[in-house]
């Protein structure tokens, strides 16, 4: 079956790019070069015939020898040992009527010279490029005088041959320069597309951009919050489902996470170099279920992947969860028990011994009798009574006595709402929860003291226990701290949590029997009368 053919990837893309800038860069720089170089050589080599021709004519001794018979047999030696000691390739000097005096090739003394002489005549220095004996040269042609008299000319040269002979010589290490330059260039450019090759993972521009597009759609739609954290504590990323988890608002990106007003237990989670696995945390309106993982490319760590999700709801139905099983735990364990008088009564009235049979099965209905009509009574409520009861139930079953203090007095239907009614179960459930653990560690005779009222427009719950009392403050309501050493000191947490949420108040304290816990919600929780 054929396969899709798959296109170059980037960094091949960009690597045949780059060779072609590159190459065209120093293919580009070095014909600069060599025009540079070139006119460079013509114009030195300008200067140079001026200088010698100039400094020729102004010799005395060439004046002296112009006056002579025979010029030529002073002048060529002369001339001679100028083309020795200088790169000039002839020196011909001439009568004013072009006749020569002096020539490389001596067979060429006594011809005119190839050239013109007019401005030189005319007593100007001039420079030409003019083909003579020797080929094309640049030439210049200068007048000697002989006080304000032009006596005779002077015709320095340097062939084209010879220029371009040097422009070579400079085209070699020219040659070398840009093939170092190329080499070079060629080299870095392969390195850096390897780096490139490496980071992009070989993907073309167009699995790049797709790729790039499925991970903002993820990151955008997803519900689960995800963070990415870098080794220095900073955020790299932030989807929009954790912002809305951790209520951050504004720019997140780049700041530290100890910025971001989260809890001190959750940060240090997040920075961690060690993996964690459904940790719970509390924040102000929320319980989120963390989870994080260290990413590594070998030795070298680049941060932590962070996932966040929403466990508030389901902690939540778990609480009530734990009622109703609590409710079921006591129903059952009663229901054994009223086996066992049931049997006793029977077994009394076989022998005969009504009057202790009567007794005996009125005596415990008596005292349920009166906790449930205390509770009743007391609390209108029915979501606060039933908690109550079952509560009740459940003390009663660890060996804890629960009081409802004469206090306490709550009307019907007093809250409003189903969410109100879900944290204050929260609240006072697990603040009962926490007395009844506390009274079980602290005497022969565990109480657990309960009041609920309103006041003030306010609902007041108070929960005191006769346990060692409590000296912790604050600390309590962290999430983790427990006085047991296999709780999970989550409760105390959730109430803080719950008490925020209702923007309400919580206080902590030590009273004449022990901790004493004072919860006040505000009127927009209570219904008015």
């Amino acid at each position: 079956m054929a396969t899709e053919r798959r296109g170059w990837s980037l960094a091949r893309q960009l690597l045949v790019l780059q060779v072609i800038i590159v190459g065209v860069l120093v293919v580009a720089g070095a014909v600069l070069a060599f025009l540079d170089v070139a006119a460079r050589t013509k114009a030195s080599s300008r200067d140079e015939v001026v200088a010698v021709a100039t400094t020729i004519a102004d010799t005395p001794a060439i004046v002296d020898a112009v006056e002579a018979p025979d010029p030529s047999v002073v002048l060529q030696p002369f001339t001679n040992r100028v083309l020795d000691d200088t790169g000039i390739d002839f020196v011909t000097i001439m009568d004013t009527n072009g006749r020569r005096w002096t020539h490389p090739d001596p067979g060429q003394i006594g011809a005119r010279y190839l050239g013109h002489i007019e401005q030189a005549l005319a007593g100007h220095v001039f420079v030409e490029t003019y083909t003579g004996t020797l080929g094309p040269s640049i030439r210049a042609v200068a007048p000697i005088r002989d006080g304000r008299k032009i006596v005779a000319l002077v015709s320095v040269g340097i062939t084209l041959d010879a220029i371009a002979g040097q422009v070579r010589d400079r085209l070699v290490l020219l040659a070398l320069v840009a093939a170092g330059a190329l080499t070079i260039g060629m080299a870095g450019t392969y390195l850096v597309n390897r780096r490139l090759a490496r980071q992009t993972h070989g993907l073309g521009p167009a699995e790049l951009s797709r790729r790039l597009e499925y991970h903002e759609a993820i990151l955008h739609t997803v519900r689960e919050g995800l963070l990415l954290v870098d080794p220095a504590g900073r955020v790299t990323l932030c989807n929009d489902g954790a912002r809305e988890l951790l209520d951050l608002r504004g720019d997140v990106e780049g700041r530290a996470l100890t910025d971001l007003g989260l809890p001190a237990e959750m940060v240090a989670s997040m920075a961690s170099d060690r993996a964690t696995r459904d940790e719970l945390h509390l924040t102000e309106r929320r319980v989120l279920v963390v989870n994080s993982a260290p990413v590594r490319s070998g030795d070298r760590a680049h941060g932590t992947v962070v996932t966040l999700r929403d466990h508030t709801d389901l902690q939540r139905l778990s609480g009530e969860l734990d009622s109703v099983r609590g409710f079921a735990e006591s129903l059952r364990s009663q229901a054994h028990e009223a086996a066992n008088r049931l049997h006793t009564v029977v077994s009394l009235v076989e022998l005969g011994r009504y009057d202790e049979a009567v007794e005996f099965a009125t005596a415990e209905l008596a005292l349920a009798q009166r906790l449930t009509d205390r509770v009743v009574d007391a609390v209108s409520e029915p979501v606060l009574a039933a908690l109550l009861l079952g509560k009740a139930a459940e003390a009663s079953e660890r060996g804890v006595e629960l009081v409802i203090t004469p206090e306490t007095e709550i009307d019907d239907a007093v809250l409003g709402g189903a969410l109100a009614q879900r944290d204050v179960v929260t609240i006072l459930g697990n603040l009962i929860d926490n007395g009844l653990d506390a009274a079980l560690e602290g005497g022969s005779t565990p109480r657990v003291y309960v009041t609920a009222r309103t006041e003030n427009g306010e609902l007041l719950l108070r929960v005191e226990d006769t346990g060692t009392g409590l000296t912790a403050g604050e600390v309590a309501f962290d999430r983790g701290w427990s006085t047991k050493a296999d709780g999970r000191g989550l409760g105390l947490a959730l109430v803080r949590q719950a008490v925020r949420r209702g923007h309400g108040t919580i206080e902590v304290g030590q009273g004449d029997r022990g901790a004493v816990f004072t919860v006040r919600l505000p009127a927009a929780l209570v219904k008015s009368p």
